[in-house]
């Protein structure tokens, strides 16, 4: 097993997880890709968005892969009056991921994170270990209290 930034972090922290490696194909980097790589439930894979916030700067989400983050809720929720995607390119220098890989926990910094309510419907959630082909399941209430996230509502 590779041993991510992410990885080191869950070890570190005594938190029970286990991780699922899959063949990348770089054409298709897409949450139900993956869901169907790893064998799990879609609505589980989640996929985290990195995003810039007109008065809080950078915001990061989490939400099901399938569903479309609801911009104007993410600003209302995140005390912003606009958020607007993160440009592909700035990516790395953020938060040390790609994408494809972008993992909410070890990012270079401890943005805010904002977790979809749908998560608590699951007692495991596959989230990017913080490389392609990679994935770590998780309880979302531990990652809640690791990463001090604050669930709400972010998708229509």
């Amino acid at each position: 097993m590779n041993k991510t930034n992410a990885v080191r972090i869950l070890e570190k922290n005594d938190i029970k997880f286990r991780t699922i490696e899959y063949e990348v194909d770089e054409n298709d980097l897409s949450a139900e890709t993956v869901a169907l790589k790893v064998n799990l439930p879609f609505e589980t894979v989640f996929k985290t968005l990195v995003a810039r916030g007109d008065k809080t700067g950078i915001i990061v989400a989490c939400i099901p892969g399938g569903k479309e983050l609801n911009q104007k809720a993410f600003a209302a929720i995140s005390g912003n009056k606009k958020v607007e995607m993160v440009h592909m390119k700035e990516l790395i220098s953020l938060t040390g991921y790609i994408r494809g890989g972008v993992s909410p926990v070890g990012m270079k910094k401890n943005y805010p994170l904002f977790l979809d309510e749908s998560a608590l419907l699951h007692p495991e959630i596959s989230i990017s270990a913080g490389m392609r082909g990679m994935q770590v399941i998780v309880s979302p209430n531990d990652l809640i209290k690791l990463l001090n996230a604050k669930v709400c509502k972010l998708t229509s």
